[in-house]
C-alpha cells in the first residue's frame, strides 16, 4: 500500500495538531499557510478538557504551562480605573487546564509538528478538483500537486470551505460584534488580573501574558458593508471610530493601535454547515464550526484534529467513512458551544448602562463560582484556524 498524502490548509491550532497525528499514523503531510509567519496576536485561549489529553500525548504540556498567562481574575473598572467589581477566575479552573496566548499555543504546536510534515508559508490553495481517487490542487505560488485527501483548517474565512461549499454569505453569520487584539510589549505580565472597562456596547481591556500585556477590544455593531478582514488600515479606522468617546486607557491604546502592524481584527461570527465534508475534502476547527471568541475554539480544534486523524488512520482507503465518523463524534462536543454566544456577550459587553451596572453588581451578589464560570467561558476562545 502506497503512503497516503494529505494537504492541510492552515497552520494555526488545528492544522499543526492534525499534521502531528497524521504523520504519527503513517501519512505524508503537507501544510500550506497563507501568512508569511505564525501570527503572534490573538486573545489568550484555554487548553482544557479533551485538548489537555491531546497535549499530554504530544508531550507538550510542560511547554504550555511555561507559557501560561497565570491570570488571576477579571477586574471591572470605571473611567478613572477604580474597581467596580471583580471575579476570581482561579475558582473555576478545571484540573489540568492551561490558559496561554494564542500565538504561543500555535508556535508550540508548530514546533511539535514541523519535523514530521512539510510546511509551505506565504502560499494558499487556488483551486481544488477532486475525483474518486484524489484531489488535484493548484496553489498561488507552488506548482500543482495531487493529494489523497485535503483538510481545511484555515479558520473563519476558509479558502477550502469557499472552494468546496460556496461563498461565506450563506454559511457565516455575523453575531453583532467585532473583536480586536494587539500585543503591547513590555515586561512579563503574567499572574495578574485582566482589567476591563465598559461603556454601553463596548469593552476595552488589558490582559496580562508572559510576553507582556495584550490590548483587547470588543464592541457591538451591525455588519459593516465592505468589511475586509485582511485590510488592517480599515480595521484601525473602525476601532478609532468605535472608541472615540471611550475613556480609561482607550485613547492611549488607540494610539498604540495606529502604529502596529500586528493587529488581529475580525467579526465575531458563527459558521453553521449541514456537513463538514464533501468527497475527499473535509473541514476542521473554525472552518467547520466557528463560534469565534465564545466557543472554546482552540480546545475544539485540537480535539477535532485528534479525532479526525484517528478516523483517517482507521480507514485510509475510505476517507468518506472516516469523515462521517469524525463529524458524528465531534459534533457532540461542538454543537453545545454554539449556543453560548448570547449569554457570554451579555457578560462581556452589556448593551446598556443598566446592563453594565447589573453585571458589576452580580459579581458581588451572585455565587462567585457561577459568575466566574460564565466569564471564564466568555474569555476562553479566540478565532483560530
Amino acid at each position: 500500500m502506497s503512503e497516503r498524502t494529505v494537504l492541510i490548509s492552515g497552520a494555526g491550532v488545528g492544522g499543526p495538531t492534525l499534521a502531528y497525528w497524521l504523520a504519527r499514523n503513517g501519512f505524508r503531510v503537507t501544510v500550506v499557510e497563507r501568512a508569511e509567519r505564525l501570527r503572534s496576536s490573538g486573545n489568550p485561549v484555554d487548553v482544557r478538557g479533551p485538548a489537555v489529553h491531546v497535549a499530554g500525548r504530544m508531550g507538550i504540556l510542560p511547554r504550555l504551562r511555561e507559557a501560561a498567562t497565570g491570570t488571576t481574575g477579571v477586574t471591572f473598572v470605571d473611567a478613572a480605573g477604580r474597581c467596580l467589581g471583580r471575579m476570581d477566575m482561579r475558582a473555576v479552573q478545571q484540573a489540568g487546564e492551561v490558559e496561554l496566548p494564542r500565538g504561543d499555543l500555535a508556535s508550540i504546536l508548530y514546533e511539535a509538528s514541523r519535523d514530521h510534515a512539510e510546511f509551505l508559508f506565504d502560499d494558499s490553495i487556488a483551486t481544488l478538483d477532486q475525483d474518486a481517487r484524489g484531489v488535484e490542487v493548484t496553489f498561488d505560488r507552488a506548482g500543482p500537486r495531487r493529494f489523497d485527501v485535503v483538510i481545511g483548517a484555515d479558520g473563519l474565512h476558509s479558502v477550502t470551505r469557499r472552494l468546496v461549499f460556496g461563498q461565506e454569505s450563506g454559511l457565516v453569520r455575523h453575531m453583532g460584534l467585532y473583536v480586536a487584539t494587539t500585543p503591547l510589549g513590555g515586561g512579563a505580565g503574567a499572574g495578574r488580573d485582566i482589567l476591563m472597562h465598559n461603556t454601553p456596547g463596548k469593552a476595552v481591556a488589558v490582559s496580562p501574558t508572559p510576553g507582556g500585556d495584550l490590548a483587547f477590544f470588543l464592541y457591538r455593531s451591525p455588519a459593516k458593508p465592505g468589511f475586509d478582514y485582511r485590510d488592517i488600515e480599515q480595521h484601525k479606522r473602525m476601532l478609532a471610530g468605535a472608541y472615540a468617546d471611550v475613556a480609561w486607557r482607550a485613547p492611549e491604546l488607540l494610539e498604540r493601535v495606529r502604529a502596529v502592524d500586528d493587529l488581529y481584527f475580525d467579526s465575531v461570527s458563527q459558521v453553521r454547515l449541514p456537513h463538514w465534508w464533501s468527497g475527499r475534502v473535509a473541514l476542521l476547527g473554525d472552518a467547520a464550526s466557528c463560534v469565534s471568541l465564545f466557543g472554546d475554539g482552540s480546545t475544539m480544534a485540537m480535539a477535532g484534529a485528534f479525532t479526525l486523524a484517528g478516523e483517517l488512520a482507521d480507514s485510509p482507503d475510505d476517507p468518506a467513512a472516516a469523515f462521517r465518523r469524525y463529524e458524528a463524534a465531534h459534533r457532540r462536543l461542538v454543537d453545545p458551544k454554539q449556543r453560548n454566544i448570547g449569554q457570554a456577550s451579555a457578560l462581556m459587553v452589556p448593551a446598556t448602562g443598566r446592563g453594565i451596572l447589573a453585571r458589576n453588581l452580580a459579581t458581588r451578589l451572585w455565587p462567585a463560582v457561577a459568575v466566574a464560570a460564565r466569564l471564564k467561558r466568555a474569555f476562553s476562545g479566540s478565532p483560530v484556524a
